[in-house]
Order: C-alpha cells, then structure tokens, then sequence
C-alpha cells in the first residue's frame, strides 16, 4: 500500500466502522493466542463483554484511523485514576501496516489520555504480540512492573505524558494530502 492518507479521530466504540475494526483486532490477537482460527461465537463473546463502554468522555475515548476513508487502525485509552490512563485495543489492519498509521494513532491516543487528564500511560499486552511491543518501544514506552492482573497479560509497560494541550474530544490528525488537524 503505498497511500498515506490517514486521518485519526475519536469515534464511539460501536459504530459499524468501529465494530468490523474490534472484529478483526480480535480475530487477529485470539487466533494467536489460540493457535487456531477462532470462531465467530468466540469474537462475538469478546466484543460483547470487552467493557469498552467505559471508553467514553470523561473517562475514555476511542479513536478510529482511516486510509482514503477506509476504516484501518482502531484503539482507546482509559483514565485508570487521577494520573494514569491505560491503552487498550490497538490495533491496525493487516493491509495498512507499513504505511506510518500506527505512530499517528499512538500520537492520537497519547493526546487524547493527555486531554482527559493523564499524565502517565500504561498498558498491559502478551509476550507473543511482538509487533505491538516493538510498536510501543518505538513510541517510548518502557517496561514496568505490573499494575493489575488478568490471564493475557504477560508483560507491562509505561510512558510519561507530555502536559494536556487540548480539551478531551479534541484529538484529529491528517497527514498524507491533508493538513493537520487540532
């Protein structure tokens, strides 16, 4: 793919767009885990006790990055207490990877955990998602000891924010044949 036309913005986490995208993200992570293909059962199960209602203002936002228009990345952060917020569901569809979204929607998610007050992230992930933890170290995130439990997560990470400089909802980027957004 050669385009680089994303735009990044917050979305609620069931729009048609949002749901094919957490559809995929599960499909991908779970077959993974699972060593198999993974039933369409076992998707619904996870999107329908996934929690991502909490992903709204003031607490959460969800962000969906678009290719030319085309629904391709999706993730949301989640304020955790007063200072942390937690990143969760990232993901980019297979045929946009390479193309430089992942940064921007990392970007887009600090920005927004920034607007709703955050000034740490964390997140927690596996040991096989080897692309999602190179994704994070580039982003500069560093391992740390780990803040809650639960049986995917097998290794914890964490960055300072910078200062909020945008009210929660605020969160657009273009790139590509368009301008930037604030």
């Amino acid at each position: 793919m050669t385009s680089t036309n994303w735009s990044i913005g917050p979305e609620r986490y069931d729009t048609p767009d949002a749901t094919a995208l957490r559809v995929d993200y599960y499909h991908d992570v779970a077959s993974r885990y699972y060593r198999r293909p993974i039933t369409a059962d076992e998707i619904d199960d996870g999107i329908l006790n996934d929690g991502l209602e909490r992903l709204s203002p003031p607490k959460g936002e969800f962000v969906v990055g678009r290719v030319d228009g085309k629904p391709a990345a999706c993730g949301g952060v989640l304020m955790l207490d007063g200072e942390r917020a937690e990143l969760t569901r990232v993901f980019v569809r297979h045929a946009f990877r390479g193309t430089g979204g992942a940064g921007l929607l990392m970007d887009a998610l600090e920005t927004a955990a920034a607007g709703l007050g955050a000034r740490r992230m964390v997140l927690n992930t596996r040991l096989d998602l080897v692309e999602a933890r190179a994704l994070y170290a580039r982003c500069g995130y560093r391992e740390i000891p780990a803040y809650c439990e639960g049986p995917y997560m097998e290794i914890w990470y964490g960055k300072e924010l910078p200062a909020a400089g945008r009210p929660p909802g605020s969160v657009r980027k273009r790139v590509g044949g368009g301008t930037p957004l604030a």
